[in-house]
């Protein structure tokens, strides 16, 4: 069996960046991209984010490229918003992915699980932030 160690921080928004990730859902969308990265045997995931997009730490096999994961995860959810939950929803197009270095992931799995509070405080990092608005 052949050893990996392969870690990518995606980052995704709502369609126009609308605050579409309420508190009432926030949980169950969370669970159902987790339950969806499993189908991938992502032994490592984390999420968290705010109402208009999310921040995921996944290790991935080599087998599966990170836009295969993305979109996956992004087509289920949306899927699963707009018909489980009965609300509209949508993604936008495109989506960010960095590489992560081992030593790295506790510093983005505490940045992902603090989310909220690097928004609040205006601690966040620009690079993991910038999105295109345009989409």
């Amino acid at each position: 069996m052949p050893k990996w160690r392969l870690f990518y921080h995606f980052v995704w928004t709502t369609k126009k960046r609308e605050p579409l990730i309420t508190p009432d859902i926030e949980m169950r969308l969370h669970g159902m991209l987790r339950h969806e990265a499993e189908k991938f045997y992502s032994p490592l995931f984390y999420i968290n984010g705010m109402s208009d997009h999310i921040h995921v730490l996944a290790s991935i096999r080599p087998a599966i490229s990170p836009a295969q994961f993305a979109q996956q995860l992004k087509g289920s959810s949306s899927h699963f918003v707009t018909h489980q939950l009965e609300r509209g929803f949508d993604w936008q197009d495109d989506y960010a992915v960095f590489s992560v270095c081992e030593q790295e992931v506790p510093r983005v799995i505490q940045y992902i699980k603090n989310q909220k509070q690097h928004h609040a405080n205006n601690t966040l990092t620009p690079e993991w932030e910038y999105f295109d608005d345009t989409a």
